[in-house]
């Protein structure tokens, strides 16, 4: 069965565009990415996915593709889907956080995403707070 991953990410992408708003995915780097390696920090890199930033953009059930410039200097960007940890619109942080698995093991990876863009690394119960990062998140849980 395919995952529901590519189609949210492709729906709060069209919500970004028609609010005027700019989209923005968070991404956990491994080897099946390919992003340019400067600017990865900590395993992870944000990407601006609007129509200004990017060219040949693809959302397919499979990769997020798209062509971008990075310092003047172009480079094809590829990233699975299951290597998006969240997709949001820069603007106001809304947005939605994807629970990242190790495909190795099946499991939950066990450090939430650094980055403020990213969130955290799964929505928590309404019993308690969500896990601390070192910087906070700005992104909103929707249930």
């Amino acid at each position: 069965m395919v995952s529901t991953r590519p189609y949210l990410i492709r729906a709060i992408y069209e919500w970004c565009v028609d609010q005027g708003f700019t989209p923005y995915i968070a991404v956990q780097v491994d080897q099946n990415t390919r992003v340019p390696s400067g600017y990865v920090r900590e395993g992870q890199i944000v990407l601006n996915i609007g129509s200004e930033a990017t060219h040949q953009l693809k959302i397919n059930n499979e990769q997020v593709t798209f062509q971008a410039r990075f310092n003047g200097v172009a480079h094809q960007i590829a990233v699975p889907v299951g290597n998006v940890s969240a997709i949001y619109a820069r603007e106001n942080g809304q947005g939605m956080v994807f629970e990242m698995l190790d495909a190795r093991e099946n499991t939950s990876v066990g450090k939430a995403p650094d980055s403020a863009e990213a969130g955290t690394e799964e929505p928590p119960d309404d019993s308690s707070p969500p896990p601390a990062s070192p910087r906070s998140s700005h992104l909103k849980v929707i249930k």
